[in-house]
């Protein structure tokens, strides 16, 4: 950590002198265009200085990353020399700690300190100032870590899913609102398709919410770009400013479906080398969401709140998981299928990051052991007949559709009642229906059913949660092991903006109704799906117990960050 004092300039002098006798109001006019005597002659212009706000991520009991990028004036050049400064305070007085930190192009001119030597379970303010312009940044607050019993809870918000075009972040807005101690962000932070593409709607063009770069994001100057244009939207900027982040990434700030050698969205005969986008892909990512790794490549790893929560932060997504199944590639040969579902072989995370997710767990004694992972844990097998129609929906719905749906569904659970009532009169035909089941969704655990018994196994005796996102919906489901018995339980938030299954059914409230409350009986460990609202969940431990919030917004065409509570869900 390097102590800065600069030379005090007559314009610094004034800045504080201004801000000592009331006139702070003059401040921003002061700050952005007069010039300081140390470079005479030489006025700033433009709209320069932290236009991306500020951050805070991977807290420690002793540390936090701080994160912020600078944007030069126009008559502005080369890199930018950064002061951070850190307090207990928000009066920043005393200082705890503080330093220089350069912005360089060779990073988009972020800049990211991981501050040591910080008090655990302790807010601190924090703000960044440009030693040139002395403009300063708005103050964040952040929060380190708890030590053994210092903290009697734990509030997680859990997010994932934002969709730029989609529309306006309101779930960030509310978070940043919320009593959480942190925020776990559970990927697909940005999305890279074009504008027009997924996520559009007609709210877009209003809200000047479109993609930009308007292509698909190919090079690190188009995800430089899609970043910058995420940061720029003011309520996850507020969500940032005083919540500290814990974040991984899904796929799609890489691209859609990825895999460790490549992707549904990725055709290497026009896009290149998938190795190369997945390069600067992460690269851009680390930019802007820093980590606490040596090693890019790998960013599972363990937050320790206190004796309460061992938090374990996984790739379910890059570094390890093999290219995922297709149920149409063995539409003629169903035994294959399940042949290649069930290889002991298939992997989601890699040998390195389940060996070390076993020791994780193996090696802690706190309270809850709690796992973020992108995709959803719980069993999701629907009775067979509904896949085909399910895929015809995701391809268009049509009223036509719908009501087919509709209909099987319906029959479907009546039949399902009955032999959850112990009906004698159920025949063999009826009962094959329901119980003659494949997960809809490969691109989850259900894909990779050999690796999630292993992680059961691993945490055997322990009181297990699973934090999941991804399918733009709300879910709690019982996490049950080949053999049926319960491993823990399974909190997955919906989206912050993305579609979930109401883009499915048309938006038709009584088809989205009957869809929630069909798959509730179908879905031998579903709990609770919300299938249609867009929010967040607000997870909290305490010794006693593990309670999920779903926590939902009103909609996302106007600035609203009033939420209501659509499920309360308590595990002891």
């Amino acid at each position: 950590m390097s102590e800065n004092t600069p030379k005090i300039s007559r314009r610094t002098f004034v800045r504080h002198t201004a801000v000592l006798s009331g006139g702070l109001a003059l401040l921003p006019g002061l700050l952005t265009s007069c010039q300081d005597d140390d470079e005479p002659g030489l006025n700033y212009t433009g709209d320069f200085g932290f236009r991306e706000g500020v951050a805070s991520f991977d807290p420690s009991a002793t540390g936090i990353i701080l994160w912020t990028r600078y944007t030069n004036a126009e008559n502005e050049s080369g890199d930018a020399s950064l002061r951070w400064e850190v307090a207990a305070s928000s009066a920043f007085s005393p200082l705890v700690a503080s330093g220089t930190v350069a912005a360089t192009a060779g990073t988009d001119y972020t800049a990211a300190v991981d501050v040591p030597g910080l008090t655990a379970n302790t807010k601190y303010y924090y703000r960044f100032r440009n030693e040139r312009t002395q403009v300063e940044s708005v103050v964040g607050e952040t929060k380190t870590l708890p030590t053994g019993s210092q903290a009697g809870s734990v509030k997680l918000a859990v997010v994932s899913c934002a969709n730029f075009q989609a529309g306006l972040f309101n779930v960030y807005g509310a978070v940043a609102a919320s009593d959480a101690d942190a925020v776990v962000h559970l990927g697909d932070y940005i999305y890279e398709y074009g504008a027009g593409g997924y996520g559009t709607n007609p709210a877009t063009a209003s809200l000047n919410r479109a993609h930009l770069p308007a292509t698909e994001i190919i090079s690190l100057s188009d995800y430089r770009t899609r970043y910058r244009q995420y940061r720029s939207d003011k309520q996850l900027q507020r969500a940032h400013q005083l919540k500290p982040f814990i974040c991984v990434w899904d796929d799609h700030e890489y691209t859609n479906d990825a895999y460790v050698g490549g992707a549904e969205n990725h055709q290497p005969a026009t896009e290149g080398s998938f190795e190369e986008r997945k390069r600067v892909a992460n690269q851009a990512w680390f930019e802007f969401l820093p980590a606490r790794t040596t090693d890019k490549t790998k960013i599972y790893r363990r937050f320790e709140f206190g004796n309460l929560v061992n938090l374990l932060m996984l790739d379910t997504r890059i570094v390890g998981r093999d290219q995922q199944l297709s149920l149409s590639s063995y539409a003629t040969n169903p035994a294959a299928f399940l042949q290649a579902l069930t290889s002991s072989s298939r992997s989601m995370l890699g040998p390195d990051q389940r060996s070390w997710l076993a020791g994780a767990l193996a090696g802690s004694s706190a309270r809850w052991q709690v796992l973020g992972s992108q995709v959803l844990m719980g069993k999701m097998n629907i009775p067979a007949e509904l896949l085909p129609l399910v895929a015809q929906l995701a391809a268009g719905p049509t009223p036509a559709l719908l009501a087919q749906y509709s209909a099987q569904a319906t029959q479907l659970s009546i039949i399902k009642t009955r032999v959850l009532a112990g009906d004698p009169t159920v025949t063999a035909t009826e009962r094959a229906r329901v119980t003659t089941v494949l997960p809809y969704n490969l691109d989850a655990w259900d894909g990779y059913p050999a690796e999630r018994e292993r992680v059961y196994a691993a945490a055997a005796g322990k009181k297990l949660i699973s934090l999941a996102g991804d399918t733009h919906n709300a879910w709690h489901s019982d996490l049950t092991t080949a053999t049926g018995q319960r491993a823990g339980a399974e909190f997955a938030c919906s989206s912050v903006s993305s579609p979930g299954f109401e883009a499915l059914l048309a938006g038709d409230a009584t088809a989205i109704a009957g869809f929630e409350q069909s798959n509730a009986l179908l879905i031998d460990d579903l709990q609770y799906l919300n299938a249609s609202r867009r929010g967040y969940i607000l997870a909290t431990f305490t010794a006693g117990n593990a309670t999920a919030e779903y926590r939902y917004v009103a909609g996302l065409e106007t600035e609203n960050i009033v939420t209501t509570t659509g499920r309360t869900v308590v595990e002891a």
